[in-house]
């Protein structure tokens, strides 16, 4: 299951988020720093329309669709890497995370305390990318200290991860995301993955506006877009507060609620479909009488280990994929005619499964 934490700084709507992406108040909101004092965390379902057209279509009522798992985690402030605040602790907590979600205030609001006073988003940014930057440095040297017998020894493994801490360290010092594809070899990629970096991993900026502000953003929102842009990063506009009314509406009414914002849909959907993109995640789903499911994998995965995401056993023993895409599948209204029309095919082991494929496994025992 993917796993997103949710930082930023005391009071910028941390919390409150995470209330409504769980539709709970798990997460408890108050006006002062370190209201969160452990790692809260929640699972999402992803919104997949397609589930709910396909469950008519092969006679079920059961439709399990995929999740997200959202980590809150307390307030950072400056000196979190060397243990402000409530510090490392929480820091540990991001290291367990695929994504971070980075919650950047961008409204004004007297009644709301700033931990540093004023309001003023890229320093917010820069604030938070500094404090995981020192936290990585520090576990970087301190495994630099470690291979250090075995670098002059002429250990081939621990050459490849000293060179790959050296370029770290130096990228590490601008204090922003790292893209580590763009600046290794794949034998220091490897080495990376053991260091459960924090700056290595994807991010999206989350611009907390007011409600009045959701539709066209604000010049603290241009801001972070601006710093987005040149960093290669994601941003989504939300309005938390807005999110944990919309939980106490139906539905329809949360929808027209939006609507007369001119706001499509919810910033909870744009964020968890953000998500799923900056992680090259795709859907594809197995439907019939008992069920209709969606399964979570990653882009340009084929079809035996799409089958392994139901049980290893699917993939040990894979022969073949039925496969009928989503629109072939809803022309055709159900299994038998889209065979008959010729619209569901027999895949091998070297399918690459797409976004959307309707798909039926079959397997030796």
């Amino acid at each position: 299951m993917l796993k997103a934490g949710i930082v930023g700084l005391p009071n910028v709507g941390k919390s409150t988020l995470f209330n409504a992406l769980t539709l709970s108040t798990n997460a408890q909101s108050a006006n002062y720093p370190f209201c969160t004092i452990e790692p809260n965390v929640g699972v999402v379902i992803v919104p997949d329309e397609r589930l709910n057209v396909l469950a008519p279509l092969v006679k079920t009522t059961q439709i399990v669709p995929t999740s997200i798992q959202f980590v809150d985690i307390a307030g950072l402030v400056k000196g979190a890497s060397k243990g402000e605040g409530l510090g490392n602790q929480f820091l540990a907590n991001i290291r367990e995370c695929d994504a971070i979600i980075q919650v950047v205030r961008c409204f004004d609001d007297t009644n709301i305390i700033h931990v540093e006073g004023k309001i003023n988003p890229i320093d917010d940014i820069e604030t938070i990318n500094t404090e995981l930057a020192l936290a990585d440095i520090t576990s970087l040297e301190n495994i630099q200290k470690r291979i250090l017998k075995q670098v002059k020894a002429g250990d081939k493994e621990a050459n490849i991860e000293n060179t790959a801490i050296e370029k770290l360290l130096k990228l590490l010092e601008k204090g922003t995301f790292i893209n580590i594809n763009e600046n290794f070899t794949e034998d220091e990629l490897k080495a990376i993955k053991h260091f459960h970096l924090l700056m290595t991993k994807p991010v999206i900026y989350c611009a907390n506006v007011s409600e009045g502000e959701l539709k066209d953003g604000n010049e603290y929102v241009k801001q972070v877009e601006e710093y987005a842009k040149s960093h290669n990063a994601i941003v989504v506009k939300i309005c938390a507060e807005l999110e944990s009314q919309l939980v106490e509406l139906g539905e329809e009414e949360a929808k027209n609620y939006l609507k007369e914002l001119g706001v499509e849909s919810s910033g909870i959907e744009k964020m968890i479909k953000s998500a799923y993109d900056l992680l090259n995640l795709r859907t594809y789903i197995t439907a019939g009488e008992k069920e209709v499911k969606a399964w979570t994998i990653t882009k340009g995965m084929k079809a035996p280990q799409a089958a392994g995401v139901i049980h290893t056993d699917f993939e040990k023993g894979f022969i073949r994929a039925e496969v009928v895409s989503y629109d072939d599948f809803i022309a055709s209204g159900s299994w038998a005619a889209a065979r008959d029309k010729g619209l569901a095919r027999l895949e091998g082991k070297d399918y690459i499964v797409q976004d959307g494929d309707i798909m039926l496994f079959r397997f030796a025992n």
